[in-house]
């Protein structure tokens, strides 16, 4: 079992910037991309960021240029630095684990990010 525990989110105005940080725990060494999801109301929840243990990261368009995803992996904590935050931004985020087993993930409980003036 990994357990993921997020951090950061709230309410900000458009064009500022947030910061969410999880921590994972437990059978850590079975995990490989860590990262972001989010799902907005009436959405399906989609991609945000993930990042493999050896940096390699991927980003959904929508926030290319705009979050920033960082891991580390002596702390099994991924961050995500959301700038330029827009009101589409609005949705819960959920942090993601993958492991080497397929179909085997995990997900954290969830944090709100609100964007609105």
């Amino acid at each position: 079992q990994v357990q993921l525990v997020e951090s950061g989110g709230g309410l900000v105005q458009p064009g500022g910037s947030l910061r969410l940080t999880c921590a994972a725990s437990g059978s850590t060494s079975r995990v490989y991309r860590m990262g972001w999801y989010r799902q907005a109301p009436g959405k399906q929840r989609e991609l945000v960021a993930t990042v493999s243990g050896g940096a390699n990261a991927v980003y959904a368009d929508s926030v290319k240029g705009r979050f920033s995803i960082s891991r580390d992996n002596a702390k099994n904590m991924v961050v995500l630095q959301m700038n330029s935050l827009t009101p589409e931004d609005t949705a819960v985020y959920y942090c993601y684990a993958g492991t080497y087993v397929v179909g085997l993930d995990y997900w954290g409980q969830g944090t709100q990010v609100t964007v609105s003036s």
